[in-house]
C-alpha cells in the first residue's frame, strides 16, 4: 500500500482545488484589517461571516464559479452556484434567507442556460434569487457568476473549533453519480425531491441547535482529505485520518474519490461523548456517517492505510489557506 499510499498524497497535495486557496492568506491579511468596523464574530476560514443578530446570528457568504465551468457545462454551473452558497449556510448551523448574483454573459444562449440552471437550484433548494446585477457585454469564453447569500442561525458550527481528541466524522450521500464533467465531482443531488435534499441537509442546524458539535466545514472543491485538512488549520491543529474508513462509491478509486466536490459532504470535529448521538442524526436521514480519525495538538496531519502512513500536511512548515485561529496561551 506504500506505493499507493504516496501516491494519494501527493495527489491530494498537489490537487489544483487545493493549491488554489493559497492566495487566500495574501488577500485576508489585506483586507482582514477592516473588521474593525463591524461587529461580526472573528473568521478564521469560517464557510460564512458570522453577524450577531437579535437571538442568534446572520450569516453572510459569496462564492464565484470556475471560467471554465460556465463556458463548457453553463447550465451545471448555474445550478451549482446555488448549491455552493446553500451548502455553506447549512455549515455553519444555519438555513438560508435568500440569495442575490452577478453575472457576466453577453451570449444570449449561454445566459440562457446559466439563468435556467441558477432556477432549477433555486426549486430543488426552495431559496428565493432576490435579485442581481447583469454585464450583458462579456464575450461567450470569458463569462463570469458570483452568487451571494444570505441565511440564519440559533447556534453555529465553525471552521476553526476543532480539538485535540475530537472525533472527525465525515458525512456523505453515496447515492449519486458522477457530476460536472469540468470539475471532479459527486452529484447525490439530481434524482432527489426538494423536501429529500432540504431534509438532508437539515442534519446540519440540528446538530448545532443539539449542541452535539462545534465544528464543521463542507466539502469543497478541495476534496474530502483537503477540506479536512483546512479546518484542521484553521483550528491550529492537526490529525490522525484513516483512509481505510472513509465510505467510497462501489466502482470508483479512492484516489479519485477523495477529490471530488461533493454536492452534499461535510467534515465534523466531534467531543466522543456525542458522535453516537451525530451519527444518529444523520442516520435517520439515510446519510453515511464515518469517524475517519482523530485531532491532535501537533499540527501534523497524518494518513494512514493497514500498516502504513505518512505526512500529508505539517502546519509548522507549510500552509494550505494560511489561516489558523491563534491558539489560546
Amino acid at each position: 500500500m506504500q506505493g499507493s499510499l504516496q501516491t494519494i498524497i501527493e495527489t491530494v497535495r498537489n490537487y489544483k482545488g487545493l493549491l488554489r486557496k493559497r492566495p487566500i492568506k495574501e488577500i485576508q491579511e489585506k483586507l482582514g484589517i477592516t473588521a474593525q468596523y463591524g461587529n461580526q464574530l472573528p473568521n478564521y476560514g469560517e464557510d460564512t461571516a458570522v453577524i450577531p443578530w437579535r437571538d442568534g446570528y446572520l450569516l453572510l457568504a459569496a462564492d464565484g464559479m470556475m471560467t471554465g465551468l460556465l463556458v463548457n457545462e453553463p447550465y451545471a454551473a448555474g445550478k451549482a452556484s446555488v448549491m455552493v452558497t446553500v451548502n455553506d449556510i447549512y455549515a455553519m448551523g444555519g438555513k438560508p434567507i435568500g440569495m442575490v448574483n452577478v453575472m457576466a454573459s453577453g451570449d444570449d444562449e449561454q445566459r440562457a442556460k446559466i439563468v435556467e440552471g441558477i432556477a432549477k437550484g433555486c426549486h430543488k433548494l426552495k431559496v428565493p434569487m432576490l435579485g442581481g446585477h447583469l454585464h450583458p457585454d462579456a464575450a461567450v469564453d470569458h463569462p463570469s457568476l458570483s452568487v451571494a447569500i444570505l441565511g440564519h442561525a440559533q447556534n453555529l458550527l465553525r471552521s476553526h473549533l476543532a480539538q485535540p481528541g475530537d472525533e472527525l466524522v465525515l458525512a456523505l450521500d453515496l447515492s449519486g453519480q458522477a457530476g460536472c464533467r469540468s470539475v471532479q465531482s459527486w452529484d447525490a443531488n439530481s434524482g432527489k425531491t426538494a423536501d429529500e435534499l432540504l431534509y438532508r441537509l437539515a442534519a446540519l442546524p440540528v446538530i448545532a441547535d443539539r449542541k452535539l458539535c462545534q465544528a464543521a466545514k463542507d466539502i469543497s472543491n478541495a476534496g474530502i482529505l483537503g477540506t479536512t485538512s483546512i479546518m484542521l488549520e484553521n483550528s491550529g491543529q492537526g490529525g490522525l485520518i484513516d483512509l481505510t474508513s472513509i465510505p467510497c462509491p462501489d466502482g470508483l478509486a479512492l484516489k479519485d474519490w477523495l477529490l471530488c466536490f461533493q454536492s452534499f459532504g461535510f467534515i465534523l470535529s466531534v467531543n466522543p461523548r456525542h458522535t453516537p448521538a451525530v451519527m444518529d442524526v444523520f442516520s435517520e436521514r439515510h446519510i453515511i456517517a464515518a469517524v475517519i480519525g482523530k485531532v491532535i495538538e501537533e499540527p501534523v496531519v497524518r494518513v494512514k492505510a493497514d500498516t502504513e502512513s505518512g505526512v500529508l500536511f505539517d502546519f509548522n512548515h507549510e500552509v494550505i489557506t494560511g489561516i489558523t485561529c491563534p491558539r489560546s496561551g
